[in-house]
C-alpha cells in the first residue's frame, strides 16, 4: 500500500523545527571558574518566545499520528486482529528505541555518579537529555486508546474532537482559576488528542473537500489564540518558561488548543499544493530519508550540544559574546550548522543500531496479541509513569540516579515485551477449528 508522502512530511517536519527549536535556544555560558551553565534564552530574552509560534508545530505530528494511526487500526481491524496485539505492535515501536536511549543514558548517569561528577552539571545534563520525553507517554496513551477512538469517530465522526476540546476548556478554566489542579493533566491527552483525533477526520475526508472548512479552522484558530493571548491571561510561548503561571504547556492550554487547529488548518490549506511538490522524486528522497530516521533524530537530539559543550566550551576554545546579544545571534548560524553536521555523525553510527531495532520489531506479530491482555496495560502503564517521570525530572534530579523510574521502565518495558499468544486460524475443520473453539469456549 502506498504511503501518503505528505503525511509522512508532516511528522518529517515536525520532528526537523523541534530539534531546531531546542538547538536555537539553548545557549551555553562558561563561568569563571570552568562550569558550564545554559541560561533560559526564552526568560532571559522575552522577545525569543515569539519563535515558539515557529518551531512549536508538534499539532502536526499528532494529526499525521492520527492519520496515519487510522489507517493502520483500519486494516487490523479487517483482517480480524485484536486491539490488544495492535496497541503492542504500535508501542513496540515506540518504546524499542526508547527503552536503548534510556538504558545508554542511565548507564551513563550511573557511571558519571560513581566517578563524583558535580551534581549540580550530572542534573543539567540529566535534564538536558530528557527535555523531549514529554511527547513520548501522551503519545503512548493516545495509541493505546487508538481503538476506542476510532469506533467514537466511526459512530460520531468530527463531533468527538469538538466534545474533546469543550472538555479542555472547561479543564483548562478550572486549572486557571486556581481550582482542581489535579485535572490539569488529563488535557495532555484532550488537547493533543483534537489534533489526533482530527487526522481520522482527515484520512475519511470529514474536514472538507475544498478549502471552507480548512480556512475556518485556521482563521478561527488564529483568531482564538490572538485574542487569548492579547486579552486572555495566557502567554504567547508555546514553550515552558520558568515562573510563567499561567503557561501554556503544562497542562496544555486554551491558547495551545487554538493553535493547533490554527496549524490544521493551514497544514490542510497547503496540502495540495505540497503534495505536488512532493511527487517529484528529487524533493521526497530528502524528506523519506529524514521521516525515516526522524525517532533517533529526536531521542538523540541533544548529544551533539553535550559534545560541542565539551570540545569548545569547556576548553575555552567557543567564543562567547555577551549572552543575547546581536554578536551571539550572529554566531547561532555557525552553532547550528556544527550541531548539524555532529548530528550527522551520531545519526551515522546509529545506523546498526537501528537495523537491530527494525529486525527485533517485525518479529513482533501484528496479528498477535499478548498472552494475558493485562501485562501489556500494566505494562504501558508503568512505562508512561516513569517517561512522564523523567520528563519532568530528567534523568538525574538533585545529581542522583532515579532508581525507581529507571527499574519502572525496565519492568514496563519487559511486560509490553513479553512474548505474544500465537493466533490460532480458523478452519473449517481439523485441529485448528477445534482448538481454536476450545480456547474459545
Amino acid at each position: 500500500m502506498d504511503r501518503d508522502r505528505y503525511v509522512d512530511s508532516l511528522r518529517a517536519l515536525a520532528i526537523v523545527l523541534v530539534v531546531c527549536g531546542h538547538w536555537l535556544i539553548t545557549g551555553l555560558v562558561r563561568g569563571p571558574g570552568g562550569d558550564i551553565d545554559a541560561p533560559e534564552l526564552l526568560a532571559v530574552v522575552p522577545w525569543t518566545q515569539w519563535l515558539t509560534l515557529v518551531f512549536q508545530i508538534m499539532p502536526l505530528f499528532f494529526l499525521a499520528g492520527g492519520h496515519g494511526a487510522a489507517g493502520s487500526w483500519e486494516r487490523q481491524r479487517a483482517s480480524g486482529g485484536t486491539a490488544a496485539g495492535w496497541v503492542r505492535r504500535r508501542s513496540v515501536r515506540l518504546l524499542l528505541p526508547t527503552g536503548v536511549y534510556s538504558g545508554l543514558v542511565l548507564l551513563s548517569v550511573g557511571i558519571a555518579a560513581g566517578m563524583g561528577v558535580d551534581p549540580y552539571t550530572l542534573s543539567l545534563v540529566g535534564w538536558a537529555m530528557a527535555m523531549q520525553f514529554w511527547f513520548l507517554p501522551v503519545y503512548l496513551v493516545l495509541g493505546a486508546l487508538t481503538p476506542v477512538l476510532h469506533t467514537a469517530h466511526r459512530r460520531w465522526g468530527a463531533r468527538v474532537p469538538v466534545v474533546m476540546g469543550a472538555v479542555a476548556l472547561a479543564i483548562g478554566a478550572v486549572v486557571v482559576a486556581g481550582g482542581l489542579s489535579y485535572v490539569g493533566p488529563l488535557n495532555y491527552v484532550l488537547v493533543w488528542g483534537v489534533a489526533y483525533q482530527l487526522g481520522f477526520c482527515w484520512r475519511d475526508g470529514l474536514l472538507g473537500r475544498g478549502r471552507a472548512v480548512p480556512a475556518v479552522l485556521a482563521v478561527g484558530g488564529g483568531l482564538a489564540f490572538a485574542l487569548l493571548v492579547g486579552l486572555g491571561p495566557f502567554p504567547v510561548s508555546l514553550i515552558r518558561v520558568t515562573g510563567q503561571q499561567p503557561g501554556n504547556t503544562d497542562p496544555p492550554s486554551a491558547a495551545m488548543l487554538a493553535w493547533a487547529v490554527a496549524q490544521v488548518g493551514v497544514c490542510l490549506l497547503v496540502a495540495p499544493a505540497v503534495r505536488r511538490g512532493l511527487a517529484r522524486e528529487r524533493v521526497w528522497r530528502p524528506v523519506r530519508a529524514v521521516a525515516g530516521a526522524s525517532m533517533n533524530l529526536y531521542l538523540w537530539h541533544m548529544l551533539p550540544v553535550l559534545v560541542i559543550a565539551a570540545a569548545f566550551y569547556l576548553t575555552g576554545l567557543a567564543p562567547e559574546p555577551a549572552f543575547g546579544s546581536a554578536a551571539w545571534w550572529v554566531l547561532r548560524v555557525p552553532w547550528l550548522l556544527v550541531l548539524g553536521v555532529v548530528m550527522a555523525g551520531v545519526l551515522s553510527a546509529l545506523r546498526p543500531l537501528e537495523r537491530g531495532l527494525s529486525a527485533a520489531y517485525e518479529r513482533v506479530r501484528p496479528d498477535a496479541g499478548p498472552r494475558r491482555a493485562w501485562t501489556l496495560w500494566l505494562g504501558l502503564l508503568v512505562c508512561v509513569a516513569a517517561l512522564s517521570r523523567f520528563a519532568v525530572q530528567g534523568f538525574a534530579h538533585d545529581g542522583r540516579f532515579p532508581v525507581l523510574p529507571a527499574v519502572g521502565l525496565v519492568a514496563g518495558l519487559a511486560l509490553v515485551l513479553a512474548p505474544g499468544a500465537r493466533r490460532v486460524p480458523l478452519r473449517p475443520d481439523g485441529p485448528g477449528r477445534r482448538s481454536a473453539l476450545k480456547g474459545a469456549a
